[in-house]
């Protein structure tokens, strides 16, 4: 495709008389125009680390439906789901996972956390009724293409299909608690141990814990390039947000009860009052825009807006080298 531009550009400068058009070529080749104007403006604050959790799901839980009321006949695939988790915490499910982003981006968009639970043993492979696992989990290991980098390993490896809901942390945990997932991957401390709590989860044989934290990335404040909040500039993240806040500019919430939600509401000045309820920013909202959506919609909606936005790295690094568009 460039050297077929190249061509047309070398004709039409040709016909036109024009001079110097190989470097005129060169320079429209080897710099195009960036795809988004979005940009990251602040990260590795101490605040933005974004921890990722995986917790199976204890097929004696009290699943309930949307509307409360108790729910029976739920059946877990405990023994999938033991053998995902076990997979990815397996040396190559945390090689695999540290590694991805490096050839793309030159750099991890996963890290593996100090101290993260390993298993060494064996994986037994699917038979029957334990070949198919429900997976609930956020948009940020799905839309960053983590989860279609690794699970079609462990499905031709052990014989599973993994059937995969990829919304926000408070949908998968919902999800989990209808009793319409074997296993949860998230990224929300508070929602998580609420899940262990109320006995949604229960610790696998092998492992100390029901929360199996393995992962993390970071947070990062995007926004336009003319950055009119100089948020860039801004001591920390939580300066960064004040001034968007102090000066009205226009800023992309996921407004869906995830763990991006969870984190952004924690940035916002104490005094502005902003929670996941509605009537909480309704004076806000000539810049404050709650879209209850995913992150790649979200994303889509800030560069179009030319607006602010709280996202994890891996997935706005996908959509930046996706040229702004997500699937």
């Amino acid at each position: 495709m460039k050297k077929l531009f190249a061509c047309l550009l070398a004709l039409l400068l040709s016909a036109c008389g024009g001079s110097g058009h190989e470097s005129v070529i060169h320079a429209v080749i080897q710099d195009p125009a960036p795809a988004v104007d979005t940009v990251i403006l602040k990260e590795a604050d101490d605040e933005m680390i974004n921890i990722y959790t995986l917790l199976a799901v204890n097929p004696d839980a009290p699943f309930t439906n949307a509307d409360g009321s108790a729910v029976t006949g739920v059946d877990i695939n405990t023994a999938g789901a033991q053998a995902l988790i076990q997979w990815f915490l397996s040396e190559e499910g945390r090689a695999m996972a540290a590694q991805y982003g490096q050839a793309d981006f030159g750099d991890s968009l996963f890290y593996l956390l100090d101290g993260a639970p390993a298993y060494t043993g064996e994986i037994t492979p699917a038979a029957g009724e334990t070949g198919t696992i429900r997976l609930s989990t956020t948009t940020s290991v799905n839309d960053s293409g983590l989860l279609g980098n690794l699970l079609p390993v462990f499905e031709e490896k052990y014989g599973y299909t993994v059937e995969i809901q990829s919304v926000g942390t408070g949908k998968a945990i919902a999800a989990a608690k209808y009793g319409n997932a074997d296993l949860i991957l998230v990224h929300a401390k508070s929602q998580e141990e609420a899940f262990v709590e109320e006995c949604f989860s229960y610790v696998l044989p092998g492992f100390e814990s029901e929360r199996l934290s393995f992962l993390y990335n970071y947070f990062v404040l995007c926004g336009p390039s003319g950055d009119p909040a100089g948020v860039k500039d801004c001591a920390s993240v939580l300066d960064a947000f004040a001034a968007i806040a102090d000066g009205g500019h226009p800023f992309i919430s996921r407004g869906d009860g995830s763990g991006t939600h969870t984190k952004e509401l924690s940035l916002w000045p104490e005094a502005l009052g902003i929670t996941a309820g509605a009537e909480s920013f309704v004076n806000y909202t000539g810049w404050y825009t709650s879209a209850n959506a995913g992150m790649g919609v979200c994303l889509m909606m800030a560069e179009e807006m030319q607006g602010y936005i709280l996202t994890d790295k891996a997935t706005f690094l996908t959509f930046q080298a996706n040229g702004g568009i997500m699937n």
